[in-house]
C-alpha cells in the first residue's frame, strides 16, 4: 500500500464516523416519535452492549478487565453515558435534529474550558476568541426562535448544554482512567452501564404509567428496530472504531475539521429529511460554532480523547 493511500485511510475513517454520528441525531428524533427518552436509551445501549460482547466473545476485539478496578469507572458512568445522553436525548426531543447537532458541537469547547480550569492548561487569546464565537453562535440559534421563554425549546437547549458539560467533565475524568483502561474497555463498561441504568429507569417508568408490555411495544415497528440498530451498532460501536483509528493516525489539526463535519451532516439531515427551518440566523450560528470549535482545537494542544462522546 502506498504512503498516499495509507495516509488517506484515517481521513476516510473520520469522514465515515462524521456521517454516522451526524445522522444519529436524525434517527434519534425519528425514534422519539414512537418512544420516550429512557426507553430509547435503554434499547440503544442494550444493542451496543450486546454487539460489543459478541465481538469480544468471537475474538474480533480484545477486552481484558480481569484484575482492573472497574468500580473506578462508576463516576465516569454518571457523566457518560448518564448525564450526557439524558441531556442529549431530551434535548433532541424538545428541539430539532439540526439544533441538537449545532449545540453538541460545543463539546470540544467545553473540554478545552474545563481543562483550563481543572487541569490548569492555559488558553491562549485565539482560543478564548474561538470559544466566545462558539458561545455567541449558540445564542444566535436560541434567538432565532424569538424572545426566549421557558417552554420546551429553551429547556431543550439547556438539556443539550447539560450534555455538553457532562461530556467535558467526562473527558477530564477519562484522562485518569485511560492510564488503566484502553478506550475500548472504557466504552465496553459504559455501554453496559447505560444498558442497566436506562433500562431499569425505563421499565420503572412504563410500570408506573401502565404495564411492562408497553415498554416493549415500540419494538413491533420496523422503523424503530432499524433506528435502534443504527444507533446501537453503527453510532455507538462502528463509529467508535473509526474515530479511534482516526485519532491514532491524524494530528489534532486534521481531526478538528472532520469533527466539525458531524455538525454539518446533522444540520442538513434535519433540514432535508425533516423539513426543519434553516435561515440566515441559523447559518450564521452554525458558522460561528464550527469556526469556534476549529479554532479551539487548532490553536491549542487539547485533544479530544478517542472515546465516543458524540451521538
Amino acid at each position: 500500500m502506498s504512503a498516499k493511500s495509507s495516509s488517506g485511510l484515517p481521513i476516510f475513517a473520520g469522514i465515515g464516523m462524521a456521517i454516522i454520528w451526524g445522522f444519529s441525531f436524525l434517527f434519534t428524533k425519528e425514534t422519539l416519535d414512537h418512544t420516550f427518552p429512557l426507553q430509547l436509551l435503554g434499547f440503544r445501549f442494550g444493542v451496543a452492549a450486546l454487539f460489543l460482547t459478541l465481538l469480544k466473545l468471537t475474538g474480533v476485539v480484545r477486552i481484558k478487565l480481569k484484575g482492573k478496578p472497574i468500580s473506578s469507572l462508576l463516576l465516569l458512568a454518571l457523566f457518560q453515558p448518564g448525564l450526557y445522553f439524558i441531556g442529549e436525548t431530551w434535548g433532541v426531543k424538545w428541539t430539532s435534529a439540526s439544533e441538537a447537532g449545532m449545540v453538541i458541537a460545543l463539546v470540544p469547547v467545553a473540554i478545552a474550558s474545563m481543562a483550563s480550569i481543572f487541569l490548569k492548561e492555559k488558553l491562549n487569546v485565539k482560543q478564548i476568541i474561538s470559544i466566545s464565537a462558539s458561545v455567541f453562535g449558540v445564542l444566535l440559534i436560541v434567538s432565532a426562535q424569538g424572545k426566549p421563554q421557558f417552554g420546551e425549546h429553551l429547556w431543550g437547549i439547556l438539556a443539550l448544554l447539560l450534555a455538553v458539560l457532562a461530556a467535558g467533565a467526562y473527558s477530564i475524568l477519562a484522562r485518569h482512567s485511560s492510564k488503566r483502561f484502553t478506550p475500548l474497555e472504557i466504552t465496553f463498561i459504559m455501554m453496559w452501564a447505560g444498558t442497566v441504568i436506562f433500562n431499569v429507569l425505563g421499565v420503572g417508568q412504563s410500570v408506573g404509567e401502565g404495564s411492562f408490555l408497553t415498554y416493549l411495544s415500540p419494538l413491533q415497528l420496523p422503523s424503530v428496530l432499524w433506528a435502534i440498530l443504527y444507533l446501537g451498532a453503527l453510532s455507538s460501536v462502528l463509529a467508535f472504531f473509526l474515530s479511534n483509528y482516526m485519532f491514532a493516525k491524524l494530528p489534532v489539526s486534521q481531526t478538528a475539521p472532520i469533527l466539525n463535519l458531524i455538525t454539518v451532516v446533522s444540520v442538513f439531515s434535519g433540514v432535508f429529511f425533516r423539513g426543519e427551518p434553516f435561515g440566515w440566523i441559523q447559518a450564521l450560528g452554525i458558522t460561528l460554532i464550527v469556526l469556534g470549535v476549529w479554532g479551539t482545537n487548532t490553536f491549542g494542544r487539547i485533544a479530544l480523547p478517542p472515546v465516543q462522546i458524540e451521538a
